[in-house]
Protein backbone atom coordinates (compact mmCIF):
# COMPACT_ATOMS: atom_id res chain seq x y z
CA UNK A 1 0.00 0.00 0.00
CA UNK A 2 0.77 3.46 -0.59
CA UNK A 3 3.51 3.29 -3.38
CA UNK A 4 1.81 6.27 -5.01
CA UNK A 5 2.08 9.61 -3.59
CA UNK A 6 -0.08 12.69 -3.68
CA UNK A 7 2.13 15.29 -5.25
CA UNK A 8 3.12 17.79 -2.27
CA UNK A 9 1.43 21.39 -1.65
CA UNK A 10 4.85 23.98 -1.33
CA UNK A 11 1.91 26.08 0.46
CA UNK A 12 1.89 23.78 3.41
CA UNK A 13 5.11 24.95 4.34
CA UNK A 14 4.08 28.45 4.92
CA UNK A 15 1.32 27.02 6.90
CA UNK A 16 3.54 25.34 9.14
CA UNK A 17 5.71 28.64 9.93
CA UNK A 18 2.55 30.45 10.50
CA UNK A 19 0.58 28.03 12.81
CA UNK A 20 3.92 27.77 14.89
CA UNK A 21 4.04 31.16 15.10
CA UNK A 22 0.84 31.69 15.92
CA UNK A 23 1.29 28.99 19.06
CA UNK A 24 4.37 30.71 20.29
CA UNK A 25 2.44 34.10 20.33
CA UNK A 26 -0.23 32.17 22.38
CA UNK A 27 2.05 30.54 24.86
CA UNK A 28 4.32 33.64 25.09
CA UNK A 29 0.91 35.78 25.75
CA UNK A 30 1.65 36.15 29.37
CA UNK A 31 5.35 37.60 28.92
CA UNK A 32 4.13 39.74 26.22
CA UNK A 33 0.91 41.39 28.82
CA UNK A 34 -1.81 39.47 25.75
CA UNK A 35 -4.72 37.88 26.88
CA UNK A 36 -5.55 34.40 25.94
CA UNK A 37 -9.31 32.83 25.50
CA UNK A 38 -9.93 28.91 24.63
CA UNK A 39 -13.07 28.62 21.88
CA UNK A 40 -14.94 26.51 20.46
CA UNK A 41 -14.01 25.55 16.51
CA UNK A 42 -17.68 27.32 15.79
CA UNK A 43 -17.52 30.39 18.03
CA UNK A 44 -17.28 33.79 16.60
CA UNK A 45 -13.37 34.57 16.68
CA UNK A 46 -14.28 37.96 15.12
CA UNK A 47 -14.73 39.00 19.00
CA UNK A 48 -11.45 37.95 20.01
CA UNK A 49 -9.64 39.15 17.14
CA UNK A 50 -11.18 42.90 17.25
CA UNK A 51 -9.93 42.76 21.33
CA UNK A 52 -6.71 42.02 20.50
CA UNK A 53 -7.09 38.60 22.42
CA UNK A 54 -5.16 35.41 21.12
CA UNK A 55 -7.69 32.49 20.34
CA UNK A 56 -7.01 28.99 21.38
CA UNK A 57 -8.88 26.22 20.16
CA UNK A 58 -8.84 22.86 22.66
CA UNK A 59 -10.53 21.38 19.27
CA UNK A 60 -7.16 22.30 17.13
CA UNK A 61 -5.47 20.98 19.92
CA UNK A 62 -7.45 17.69 20.19
CA UNK A 63 -6.96 17.23 16.60
CA UNK A 64 -2.91 17.34 17.39
CA UNK A 65 -3.72 14.36 20.08
CA UNK A 66 -5.43 12.34 17.29
CA UNK A 67 -2.78 12.47 14.78
CA UNK A 68 -0.10 11.77 17.22
CA UNK A 69 -2.19 9.29 18.80
CA UNK A 70 -2.29 10.68 22.03
CA UNK A 71 -5.73 10.28 22.28
CA UNK A 72 -6.61 7.06 23.66
CA UNK A 73 -3.70 7.77 27.02
CA UNK A 74 -5.31 11.22 27.68
CA UNK A 75 -9.22 9.97 27.31
CA UNK A 76 -8.35 7.37 30.09
CA UNK A 77 -6.90 10.22 31.97
CA UNK A 78 -10.31 12.14 32.28
CA UNK A 79 -12.12 8.54 32.12
CA UNK A 80 -10.56 7.37 35.47
CA UNK A 81 -11.98 10.87 36.78
CA UNK A 82 -15.05 9.55 35.91
CA UNK A 83 -16.07 10.99 32.60
CA UNK A 84 -17.82 8.55 30.46
CA UNK A 85 -16.50 6.88 27.59
CA UNK A 86 -19.51 8.50 25.60
CA UNK A 87 -18.35 11.37 26.02
CA UNK A 88 -16.78 13.55 23.37
CA UNK A 89 -12.92 12.23 22.55
CA UNK A 90 -12.27 15.88 21.71
CA UNK A 91 -13.39 16.82 25.38
CA UNK A 92 -12.04 14.02 27.12
CA UNK A 93 -8.16 14.32 25.28
CA UNK A 94 -8.67 18.15 26.23
CA UNK A 95 -9.35 17.29 29.89
CA UNK A 96 -6.85 14.81 30.55
CA UNK A 97 -3.99 17.06 28.92
CA UNK A 98 -5.36 20.03 30.78
CA UNK A 99 -5.05 18.25 34.41
CA UNK A 100 -1.36 16.47 33.34
CA UNK A 101 -0.18 18.77 30.55
CA UNK A 102 0.27 15.95 28.34
CA UNK A 103 0.43 16.74 24.89
CA UNK A 104 2.00 17.18 21.35
CA UNK A 105 2.95 20.58 21.92
CA UNK A 106 3.59 20.78 25.40
CA UNK A 107 0.11 21.76 26.54
CA UNK A 108 -1.77 24.91 25.72
CA UNK A 109 -1.23 28.40 27.70
CA UNK A 110 -3.43 28.84 30.72
CA UNK A 111 -7.02 30.86 29.43
CA UNK A 112 -7.68 34.15 30.71
CA UNK A 113 -11.45 33.46 29.87
CA UNK A 114 -14.02 31.27 27.39
CA UNK A 115 -15.34 32.00 24.71
CA UNK A 116 -17.89 29.09 24.10
CA UNK A 117 -20.93 28.70 21.45
CA UNK A 118 -23.18 25.42 21.44
CA UNK A 119 -24.13 25.51 17.54
CA UNK A 120 -21.62 22.82 17.04
CA UNK A 121 -23.29 20.30 19.81
CA UNK A 122 -24.45 20.69 23.51
CA UNK A 123 -21.31 19.07 24.88
CA UNK A 124 -19.31 22.20 24.48
CA UNK A 125 -21.72 24.04 27.00
CA UNK A 126 -21.05 21.49 30.17
CA UNK A 127 -17.18 21.00 28.72
CA UNK A 128 -16.66 24.68 29.14
CA UNK A 129 -18.26 24.86 32.34
CA UNK A 130 -15.85 22.37 33.50
CA UNK A 131 -13.24 24.50 32.04
CA UNK A 132 -14.32 27.80 33.68
CA UNK A 133 -14.10 25.52 37.12
CA UNK A 134 -10.84 24.02 36.83
CA UNK A 135 -9.06 27.26 35.52
CA UNK A 136 -11.29 29.54 37.49
CA UNK A 137 -11.84 31.88 34.95
CA UNK A 138 -14.87 33.61 33.52
CA UNK A 139 -17.47 31.84 30.72
CA UNK A 140 -18.51 34.16 28.13
CA UNK A 141 -21.69 31.70 26.39
CA UNK A 142 -23.06 32.70 23.39
CA UNK A 143 -26.35 30.34 22.84
CA UNK A 144 -27.54 29.62 19.15
CA UNK A 145 -30.83 28.32 18.81
CA UNK A 146 -31.42 24.97 16.46
CA UNK A 147 -33.03 25.67 13.12
CA UNK A 148 -35.17 23.10 12.40
CA UNK A 149 -36.71 24.60 9.10
CA UNK A 150 -35.53 28.16 8.45
CA UNK A 151 -33.49 30.95 10.57
CA UNK A 152 -36.63 33.23 12.29
CA UNK A 153 -35.38 36.61 12.42
CA UNK A 154 -36.43 36.26 16.07
CA UNK A 155 -33.40 34.12 16.26
CA UNK A 156 -31.45 36.46 14.64
CA UNK A 157 -32.19 38.77 17.52
CA UNK A 158 -31.86 36.12 20.47
CA UNK A 159 -27.69 35.45 18.88
CA UNK A 160 -27.45 38.99 18.47
CA UNK A 161 -28.20 39.51 21.99
CA UNK A 162 -26.04 37.11 23.04
CA UNK A 163 -23.05 38.57 21.21
CA UNK A 164 -23.96 42.25 22.81
CA UNK A 165 -24.33 40.00 26.71
CA UNK A 166 -20.45 38.99 25.57
CA UNK A 167 -19.72 42.06 24.41
CA UNK A 168 -20.28 43.67 27.60
CA UNK A 169 -18.45 41.04 29.71
CA UNK A 170 -15.58 41.05 27.76
CA UNK A 171 -14.76 44.38 28.11
CA UNK A 172 -15.15 44.03 31.95
CA UNK A 173 -12.95 41.02 32.07
CA UNK A 174 -10.41 42.83 29.80
CA UNK A 175 -10.78 46.16 31.22
CA UNK A 176 -11.42 48.34 28.01
CA UNK A 177 -13.85 49.55 25.43
CA UNK A 178 -14.73 46.90 22.56
CA UNK A 179 -14.06 48.96 18.93
CA UNK A 180 -17.09 48.30 16.84
CA UNK A 181 -15.04 50.25 13.77
CA UNK A 182 -12.03 47.69 14.49
CA UNK A 183 -15.07 44.28 14.73
CA UNK A 184 -16.18 45.80 11.29
CA UNK A 185 -12.63 45.51 9.85
CA UNK A 186 -12.09 41.98 11.56
CA UNK A 187 -15.35 40.89 10.27
CA UNK A 188 -15.06 42.23 6.80
CA UNK A 189 -11.45 40.11 6.64
CA UNK A 190 -12.79 36.87 8.22
CA UNK A 191 -15.84 37.07 5.28
CA UNK A 192 -13.05 37.91 2.66
CA UNK A 193 -11.38 34.94 4.09
CA UNK A 194 -14.05 32.36 4.22
CA UNK A 195 -15.22 33.12 0.53
CA UNK A 196 -11.37 32.46 -0.21
CA UNK A 197 -11.22 29.35 1.16
CA UNK A 198 -14.73 28.23 -0.48
CA UNK A 199 -13.36 29.29 -3.97
CA UNK A 200 -10.12 27.27 -3.11
CA UNK A 201 -11.87 24.46 -1.91
CA UNK A 202 -14.37 24.83 -5.39
CA UNK A 203 -11.15 24.57 -7.23
CA UNK A 204 -11.82 20.28 -6.29
CA UNK A 205 -14.44 20.81 -8.83
CA UNK A 206 -11.89 19.97 -11.58
CA UNK A 207 -10.94 17.17 -13.34
CA UNK A 208 -8.44 15.43 -11.96
CA UNK A 209 -8.59 17.60 -8.56
CA UNK A 210 -5.71 19.38 -7.35
CA UNK A 211 -6.16 18.45 -3.95
CA UNK A 212 -7.78 16.24 -1.98
CA UNK A 213 -9.83 16.37 1.17
CA UNK A 214 -7.05 14.94 2.98
CA UNK A 215 -4.96 18.02 2.21
CA UNK A 216 -7.72 19.99 3.03
CA UNK A 217 -8.05 18.89 6.77
CA UNK A 218 -4.17 19.70 7.17
CA UNK A 219 -4.61 23.10 5.02
CA UNK A 220 -8.18 24.33 7.06
CA UNK A 221 -6.13 25.15 9.84
CA UNK A 222 -5.59 28.92 9.44
CA UNK A 223 -9.51 29.33 8.09
CA UNK A 224 -10.20 27.74 11.98
CA UNK A 225 -8.02 29.60 14.02
CA UNK A 226 -6.53 33.23 12.45
CA UNK A 227 -9.84 34.11 10.14
CA UNK A 228 -10.36 37.89 10.80
CA UNK A 229 -6.44 38.36 9.89
CA UNK A 230 -4.80 39.40 7.13
CA UNK A 231 -2.08 36.71 7.16
CA UNK A 232 -4.96 34.07 6.45
CA UNK A 233 -6.10 35.96 3.77
CA UNK A 234 -2.67 36.34 2.17
CA UNK A 235 -1.77 32.54 3.05
CA UNK A 236 -4.81 31.47 1.08
CA UNK A 237 -3.87 33.34 -1.99
CA UNK A 238 -0.81 31.86 -2.21
CA UNK A 239 -2.53 28.10 -1.93
CA UNK A 240 -5.01 28.92 -4.49
CA UNK A 241 -2.42 30.41 -6.71
CA UNK A 242 -0.54 27.22 -6.71
CA UNK A 243 -3.76 25.15 -6.89
CA UNK A 244 -4.95 26.80 -10.03
CA UNK A 245 -0.94 25.99 -11.24
CA UNK A 246 -2.17 22.70 -10.82
CA UNK A 247 -5.02 23.12 -12.71
CA UNK A 248 -3.67 24.21 -15.62
CA UNK A 249 -1.04 21.61 -16.06
CA UNK A 250 -3.21 18.93 -14.76
CA UNK A 251 -1.63 17.65 -11.84
CA UNK A 252 -3.48 15.55 -10.17
CA UNK A 253 -3.99 15.16 -6.28
CA UNK A 254 -4.58 11.37 -6.78
CA UNK A 255 -2.34 10.51 -9.48
CA UNK A 256 -4.75 8.48 -12.41
CA UNK A 257 -7.93 10.02 -10.58
CA UNK A 258 -11.04 7.40 -11.24
CA UNK A 259 -13.50 7.80 -8.81
CA UNK A 260 -14.26 11.48 -7.05
CA UNK A 261 -15.52 10.96 -3.39
CA UNK A 262 -17.20 12.78 -0.80
CA UNK A 263 -16.13 12.56 2.83
CA UNK A 264 -18.83 13.53 5.66
CA UNK A 265 -17.93 14.05 9.21
CA UNK A 266 -14.51 14.99 10.75
CA UNK A 267 -11.77 13.39 9.64
CA UNK A 268 -10.56 9.94 11.41
CA UNK A 269 -6.96 11.73 12.87
CA UNK A 270 -5.26 9.21 13.46
CA UNK A 271 -5.59 7.41 10.44
CA UNK A 272 -4.80 10.29 7.98
CA UNK A 273 -2.01 8.82 6.38
CA UNK A 274 -3.03 4.97 6.32
CA UNK A 275 -6.97 6.16 4.89
CA UNK A 276 -5.32 9.12 2.71
CA UNK A 277 -2.80 6.19 1.00
CA UNK A 278 -5.72 3.49 0.69
CA UNK A 279 -7.75 5.78 -1.49
CA UNK A 280 -4.32 6.66 -3.76
CA UNK A 281 -4.17 3.03 -4.08
CA UNK A 282 -8.12 3.05 -5.33
CA UNK A 283 -7.26 5.59 -7.53
CA UNK A 284 -10.33 7.07 -5.27
CA UNK A 285 -9.95 11.02 -4.88
CA UNK A 286 -11.78 12.52 -1.97
CA UNK A 287 -12.76 15.67 -3.77
CA UNK A 288 -15.06 17.26 -0.93
CA UNK A 289 -15.99 17.07 2.29
CA UNK A 290 -18.63 18.59 4.48
CA UNK A 291 -16.53 19.34 7.02
CA UNK A 292 -13.38 21.20 4.94
CA UNK A 293 -17.06 23.31 3.60
CA UNK A 294 -18.36 24.25 7.08
CA UNK A 295 -16.06 27.13 7.26
CA UNK A 296 -16.74 28.72 3.68
CA UNK A 297 -20.51 29.33 4.58
CA UNK A 298 -20.03 32.68 6.53
CA UNK A 299 -21.35 35.59 4.46
CA UNK A 300 -20.11 38.77 6.57
CA UNK A 301 -21.00 41.20 3.88
CA UNK A 302 -23.64 42.98 6.01
CA UNK A 303 -23.27 46.52 6.90
CA UNK A 304 -23.92 45.38 10.59
CA UNK A 305 -21.23 43.58 11.70
CA UNK A 306 -23.51 41.71 15.13
CA UNK A 307 -26.27 41.30 12.68
CA UNK A 308 -23.90 39.44 9.67
CA UNK A 309 -21.78 37.13 12.81
CA UNK A 310 -25.09 36.33 14.37
CA UNK A 311 -26.40 35.28 10.80
CA UNK A 312 -23.57 33.30 10.11
CA UNK A 313 -23.11 31.03 13.29
CA UNK A 314 -26.45 30.24 14.15
CA UNK A 315 -26.27 28.75 11.05
CA UNK A 316 -23.65 26.50 11.40
CA UNK A 317 -23.97 23.46 9.38
CA UNK A 318 -24.32 20.96 12.32
CA UNK A 319 -26.92 23.44 13.75
CA UNK A 320 -29.53 22.54 10.33
CA UNK A 321 -31.70 20.38 10.14
CA UNK A 322 -31.10 17.09 8.25
CA UNK A 323 -32.92 18.14 5.12
CA UNK A 324 -31.05 21.23 4.88
CA UNK A 325 -27.50 19.17 5.29
CA UNK A 326 -28.83 16.57 2.84
CA UNK A 327 -29.53 19.25 0.51
CA UNK A 328 -25.96 20.98 0.44
CA UNK A 329 -24.48 17.74 -0.06
CA UNK A 330 -26.46 16.95 -2.95
CA UNK A 331 -24.82 20.43 -4.15
CA UNK A 332 -21.43 19.29 -3.60
CA UNK A 333 -22.38 16.08 -4.89
CA UNK A 334 -23.73 17.42 -8.49
CA UNK A 335 -21.02 20.36 -8.38
CA UNK A 336 -17.63 18.23 -7.84
CA UNK A 337 -18.69 15.10 -10.16
CA UNK A 338 -19.20 12.94 -6.96
CA UNK A 339 -19.29 9.24 -7.36
CA UNK A 340 -19.94 7.79 -3.62
CA UNK A 341 -19.97 9.49 -0.29
CA UNK A 342 -18.10 8.23 2.96
CA UNK A 343 -20.25 8.70 5.85
CA UNK A 344 -17.50 8.57 9.01
CA UNK A 345 -20.56 7.62 11.71
CA UNK A 346 -18.17 9.47 14.71
CA UNK A 347 -19.05 7.92 17.62
CA UNK A 348 -17.74 11.00 19.42
CA UNK A 349 -19.77 13.61 17.62
CA UNK A 350 -23.63 12.82 17.60
CA UNK A 351 -24.97 15.71 16.04
CA UNK A 352 -22.83 15.25 13.08
CA UNK A 353 -23.46 11.47 12.66
CA UNK A 354 -27.10 12.28 13.72
CA UNK A 355 -29.26 11.04 10.12
CA UNK A 356 -26.94 10.17 8.04
CA UNK A 357 -28.55 7.24 7.15
CA UNK A 358 -31.18 9.16 5.87
CA UNK A 359 -29.06 11.63 4.07
CA UNK A 360 -27.52 8.48 2.62
CA UNK A 361 -30.84 7.64 1.18
CA UNK A 362 -31.93 11.30 0.60
CA UNK A 363 -28.98 10.98 -1.83
CA UNK A 364 -29.15 8.57 -3.58
CA UNK A 365 -32.48 8.71 -4.39
CA UNK A 366 -32.20 12.46 -5.83
CA UNK A 367 -28.61 11.82 -7.56
CA UNK A 368 -28.02 8.43 -7.68
CA UNK A 369 -24.69 8.21 -6.45
CA UNK A 370 -24.10 5.72 -3.28
CA UNK A 371 -23.04 6.34 0.41
CA UNK A 372 -20.99 3.98 2.50
CA UNK A 373 -21.43 4.12 6.07
CA UNK A 374 -18.10 3.28 8.30
CA UNK A 375 -17.87 3.09 11.93
CA UNK A 376 -15.04 5.19 14.02
CA UNK A 377 -13.97 7.95 16.05
CA UNK A 378 -11.84 10.77 15.54
CA UNK A 379 -9.44 10.58 17.98
CA UNK A 380 -10.42 7.09 20.08
CA UNK A 381 -8.72 4.53 18.17
CA UNK A 382 -9.87 1.79 20.65
CA UNK A 383 -13.24 1.81 18.94
CA UNK A 384 -11.61 1.56 15.69
CA UNK A 385 -11.50 -1.40 13.43
CA UNK A 386 -8.53 -1.30 10.82
CA UNK A 387 -9.99 -4.48 9.05
CA UNK A 388 -13.41 -4.38 8.61
CA UNK A 389 -13.49 -0.51 7.75
CA UNK A 390 -10.96 -0.95 4.65
CA UNK A 391 -12.35 -4.25 3.28
CA UNK A 392 -15.84 -2.13 3.17
CA UNK A 393 -13.75 0.80 1.37
CA UNK A 394 -12.51 -1.48 -1.35
CA UNK A 395 -15.75 -3.03 -1.75
CA UNK A 396 -17.92 0.34 -2.12
CA UNK A 397 -15.07 1.53 -4.39
CA UNK A 398 -15.84 -2.16 -6.83
CA UNK A 399 -19.39 -0.81 -6.55
CA UNK A 400 -18.31 2.22 -8.24
CA UNK A 401 -16.71 1.10 -11.37
CA UNK A 402 -20.19 -0.08 -13.84
CA UNK A 403 -21.03 3.61 -12.61
CA UNK A 404 -17.90 5.20 -13.70
CA UNK A 405 -17.23 3.00 -16.51
CA UNK A 406 -20.75 4.41 -17.88
CA UNK A 407 -19.90 8.07 -17.61
CA UNK A 408 -16.76 7.91 -19.34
Amino acid sequence: MGERRSPRIHAGSRMKEMMSTYYLGAKNAADNNQKVAWITSGGPVELLIAMDVIPVYPENHGAMCGVTRMGPELCEIAENMGYSRDLCSYARCDIGSAVTGKSPIMGLPKPDFLLCCNNICGTVTKWYEVLARLFDVPLVFIDAPFIHDEMTEGSVEYVKSQLRRGIKQMESILGKKFDMDRFSEVAMLSGEASSMWGETLALCKNIPAPMSAFDGFILMAPIVTLRGTREVLDFYETLQKELKERVREGVAAVPGEKYRLLWDNLPIWFKMRDLSEKFIDLSACMVASTYLNAWARYDLSGSDPVDAIARAYASAFVNESILHRAKLMRDIVEGYSVDGVIFHSNRSCRPYSLGQYDIKEMLTEWTGVPGLIVEADMNDERVYSEGPVMTRIEAFIETLKPRREARV
